[in-house]
Formats: C-alpha cells, sequence, structure tokens
C-alpha cells in the first residue's frame, strides 16, 4: 500500500465546506478543522457534531478507525472514527475527507481528533494494516493498545500470496483456522510454525512481517486489553459498519453531507428504541439465580443476552479444583466431555475476585462462562461490582462520567450547555417513558412536570428581568444619571433582585428534588406492576396446562 497519496476534491469541496460552517454556526459545540486553509482541494477535513463528542465520553474506551473507502476505490475519500455504545450498535466519534495520506497528514488528522474530543486517549484503537497509520498511532497515541483488522491482514495476504492461495487452495483455510481457533499463545505459535512448514513457506518474508507483528492482529495476543467486543465473529469483516449501505463507490460530495445526516440520524433512533426497550419490557430469566435477574435489571437488553448465555453455560461446565492455598483457590473449568479445552481460573475468596486464562472480561467487559462456573462453587450469589462494567448498563450515559471528563472539556460555555441538554434530555426520555405506562402514573408524572415546569418558568423570567433592566440602565444616559443620584436604591434593588434569585433557586432546587421523588415513585409502581404481570402470566399457564390434563 502506498505511504503517501495525494487526491483531490475539485469544487466539491467548498460545498463540504460551507455545509461545516454552518452547522457550525447553528451549533457552536460542532467541531471542524481543515489542514491546508489556503489549498481546499487538498486539504484534509475533519469534522465532528456535539453528539458524537458527547457520546466519546461515554463510549471512547474502544474506539474504530475506519478506512475502507480506499480499498473499496470509493469516490470521496471518506474516513471515520466510531466505536460501541451500551447496547452494542455503532456509534461515531468523528468523520474525515483524507485527501493527503502522508504520514504527516495522518499525524494531524489524529491530532484533530484528539483534540476535538477533549485529549482524551481511548485504551484501543482498531484501524486497516497500514504503515503510516501504525506509525500515527504509535506517536499521537502512545498509550492506546492498536490493533489491525483482520478482515485488512486477510486482504493483504491474499494479495501477497496470490500464487500460493491458488496452488494451495486449502492455506487459506488453515491460516484463518489459526488465526481463529487458538486459544493461547503456545497453540497459536505450534499451529503457525506447523503451518508454514506443511506448506513449504518458512522462509516467506511476508509471513514473518506478519509474524513479527502478531501482537497487532491476532487475537490471543490482544486479549488482555479491552475492545468491547461481545460477539466471536467481530472484526471478521470490514470495519465499515457504521456508515455502510450509506456511503457507498457511487456516493459524491454532495451526496455524502445528505447520507452523513441520514446516517446519523437513523442510528439515533435505533438507540432510542434499543433503550425503549430494555426499559419497557423484561427478558425471560432461564434460571433461578440471582445473579441473573441482577443482570438483567442492570444490562441493556442485548448485553444481557450475552450474559445470560454465558450464565446458562455454567450447567456444562464444571469446575474441578487444582490447587488451594488459602486465600487463592485455582480450577480448571471445561465444558463436560471436552477436558482438552480447558481454562484456569484462580479465585480470591478475601476480595472475591476471580481471572481467567480466556481473558474474555478484559476483552469484552463480560464476565465468562468459566469465572461465573467458580463463582457459582464458591457461592457467589451476585455479580461483584468490579464485574459490572457501567459502559454496558442501561444508565452507561447517566451519572458522572461527563463530570469526570469536565476539567478536560473545552471551557466555552456553550460547550456546558451541550453537556446540560445532553443530561436533561436523557432524564427527560426515561421520565417519559415510565410516566406512560397507566393513566394513573401518567397523572403523577404530569402533575410533577407541570409543577418543575412553572419553577423553571419563574427563575427565567426572574433573571430575564434582571438582565432587562441592567440593559435599560446601562443604555440611557437619564437612567445613569439617576443612578448616581440614587445610588443606594438602586443597590438596595440590586441586593433584593439577587436575594429573589437566590431563593427561587433553592425552590427549583426543592422542585427537582421532589421530581426525583415521583420518579423512584413509578419505578416502584412499575416494579409492583411488573411482578403482578409475572404472577398473572404463571397463573394463565398453570391454568392452561390444568385444562390440557
Amino acid at each position: 500500500m502506498s505511504i503517501s497519496r495525494q487526491r483531490t476534491l475539485g469544487g466539491g469541496g467548498h460545498h463540504v465546506l460551507d455545509y461545516l460552517k454552518r452547522m457550525q454556526a447553528e451549533n457552536h459545540s460542532f467541531f471542524y478543522a481543515v489542514q491546508d486553509d489556503n489549498d481546499l482541494s487538498c486539504g484534509n477535513i475533519f469534522w465532528a457534531d456535539a453528539t458524537s463528542r458527547t457520546n466519546y465520553s461515554y463510549f471512547g474506551d474502544a474506539v474504530i478507525f475506519d478506512t475502507t473507502y480506499r480499498t473499496n476505490r470509493y469516490r470521496v475519500p471518506f474516513a471515520s472514527f466510531t466505536g460501541l455504545n451500551h447496547h452494542g450498535q455503532p456509534v461515531l466519534f468523528g468523520c474525515a475527507l483524507i485527501l493527503n495520506e502522508s504520514e504527516l497528514s495522518f499525524i494531524w488528522l489524529f491530532r484533530t481528533w484528539l483534540h476535538a474530543m477533549s485529549g482524551s486517549h481511548p485504551v484501543s484503537i482498531t484501524t486497516d494494516f497500514d504503515p503510516s497509520i501504525h506509525v500515527t498511532v504509535a506517536q499521537v497515541l502512545p498509550s492506546t493498545r492498536h490493533r489491525f483488522s483482520k478482515w485488512s491482514i486477510f486482504r493483504e495476504t491474499r494479495g501477497k500470496l496470490a500464487h500460493l492461495y491458488q496452488s494451495h487452495p486449502a492455506f487459506e483455510t488453515e491460516f484463518k483456522k489459526c488465526v481463529h481457533e487458538s486459544e493461547t499463545t503456545d497453540e497459536f505459535e505450534s499451529y503457525w510454525h506447523s503451518l508454514l512448514e506443511r506448506f513449504c513457506v518458512m522462509d516467506n518474508e511476508w509471513l514473518q512481517s506478519m509474524y513479527n507483528a502478531r501482537q497487532h492482529w491476532v487475537p490471543v495476543c490482544l486479549r488482555d486489553s479491552f475492545f468491547g467486543e461481545i460477539s466471536s465473529n467481530e472484526g471478521n469483516e470490514s470495519l465499515n459498519f457504521f456508515f455502510d449501505g450509506y456511503v457507498n463507490s457511487s456516493t459524491t460530495l454532495l451526496g455524502l453531507v445528505r447520507q452523513y445526516e441520514k446516517t446519523v440520524s437513523n442510528w439515533h433512533e435505533r438507540e432510542l428504541k434499543a433503550d425503549y426497550e430494555t426499559t419497557n419490557s423484561s427478558p425471560v430469566l432461564k434460571t433461578p439465580s440471582p445473579m441473573e435477574k441482577q443482570a438483567a435489571s442492570l444490562y441493556t437488553r442485548k448485553i444481557f443476552m450475552k450474559f445470560q448465555e454465558e450464565l446458562v453455560e455454567t450447567l456444562a461446565n464444571p469446575a474441578t479444583k487444582i490447587d488451594d492455598s488459602g486465600t487463592i483457590t485455582t480450577y480448571r473449568v471445561a465444558k463436560f466431555g471436552e477436558n482438552q479445552k480447558s481454562h484456569v481460573v484462580t479465585f480470591n475468596s478475601f476480595e472475591t475476585k476471580a481471572s481467567c486464562s480466556c481473558q474474555m472480561f478484559e476483552y469484552s467487559g463480560i464476565i465468562c462462562r468459566h469465572i461465573l462456573t467458580v463463582f457459582r462453587a464458591k457461592n457467589v450469589l451476585t455479580l461483584p461490582s468490579q464485574y459490572l462494567l457501567k459502559r454496558w448498563t442501561r444508565n452507561a450515559k447517566t451519572g458522572t462520567l461527563l463530570e469526570e471528563h469536565a476539567s478536560e472539556l473545552p471551557s466555552s460555555s456553550r460547550e456546558s450547555i451541550t453537556v446540560r441538554y445532553n443530561n436533561l434530555r436523557q432524564e427527560a426520555i426515561k421520565y417519559v417513558e415510565e410516566g406512560a405506562k397507566s393513566i394513573q402514573i401518567y397523572h403523577v408524572a404530569m402533575r410533577a412536570l407541570q409543577e418543575a415546569a412553572s419553577k423553571v418558568c419563574t427563575l427565567k423570567n426572574q433573571i430575564t428581568g434582571t438582565a432587562e433592566g441592567a440593559i435599560v440602565t446601562n443604555g440611557s444616559s437619564g437612567g445613569l444619571l439617576a443612578a448616581d443620584e440614587d445610588a443606594p436604591t438602586y443597590q438596595s434593588m440590586h441586593a433584593e433582585k439577587l436575594k429573589k434569585i437566590q431563593e427561587l433557586t433553592a425552590e427549583l432546587e426543592v422542585a427537582n428534588q421532589r421530581c426525583e421523588v415521583y420518579r423512584a415513585n413509578l419505578l416502584a409502581v412499575l416494579k409492583d406492576m411488573e411482578e403482578q404481570k409475572l404472577k398473572l402470566s404463571v397463573k394463565v399457564q398453570n391454568a392452561r396446562l390444568s385444562l390440557k390434563e
């Protein structure tokens, strides 16, 4: 692959720039930058909207930099920074038009993106296999674990070893099997050397270079780092999944802008739908385990299904104690009848902490069946807090995550407006969903909202009135003279207004607390309704069984 390549946008670049300027004028949290303002036709362009920047504060631990356009011969040199939200859905962290593919240009792009994301480095980043990008990540994100996508490795290998693929069709299958099915580094090493010997390619330079870079692409060599993958086949295909189906080889620059907005809107709708399904429906529990009930109440629906799969598998994965040194106990866990594929779990009873040789939790943030088996053997009935990764829970976008990044965020007042807007919006969505459950809950919620709205409007009018009074006084020479002649009276009025604002602020805080109480009551009512629904369902099922008998 070429280390440096130049593209041009032609006149279409100005349409893109006009769009970005308009978006920033409408929302100052919209960020964009051009690498070379003097020559828009060949300078790289980056942008990220307010939602992308906010989402990064929640889900920016594992990032994907997608440059698939280069291999698909797209008409527009489009690239994107993406990740996964708490539903396992793609989420956007920024976009770029890459016209100059030099090493320096990639460094500019990554530094610009990092600046837009408040300088917070991700835990991991996945990219196409490319020397320029590899150097860029090492320089700009030195503490971030860098992974090459397997899809790009397999694509490059197919091109470099075309003659081998043609003369030995079985090589590709064996090559992928070696990569996908090796469960330990020793197993991979043994399989790899055996593969090279069988096909007589021990001296092949390309395969040797891939072996030397194994820490960047072979799954078993990467499992000690978090990549947020919840499916075993993720990473096998192209990285292009956020804009898949929206941006393709026929997309023009003008079309890109329209498709960008459409894609973002569609994924936002999917997230809201997943939020609603998680909040308003209960999954079917498959065990009597308190841990399963706990997970169902905390995780989003998709993540819970993954956890449930692991929990159910504990029934077929017995644990055998192989060492006990008091506080630390070691177990071998294997599926019944498959002892040759066992995993080792160490359990610290003092800290209620376990680690498994499969490293699934470190890699995905979801606890594995092997540790869950040991927990069952040790009577650990609920998930310890260290195994509940907040980014996978239904409350991933609430709480203090944004506050934790507050010192890193730009100091612009409009940035804080965006933060407050997103927090209020998220809480409002949950409140509306609960309030719509029944007519009784609806009336309680509506009264609470009307009371809170009244307080907010009163405070707003007071603040607005104070500001307008100051403008009138400062905008009129007569007013200034009057203020000079009767300064004590003006100061007294100003003090009274400030006191009134403080009183209203206190009242607003009380109203907010009251709303929280209403919300807690709503959740309690909802919980009772769900329990009654479950009991009724059991009665109906028993009645049907009686009729059949």
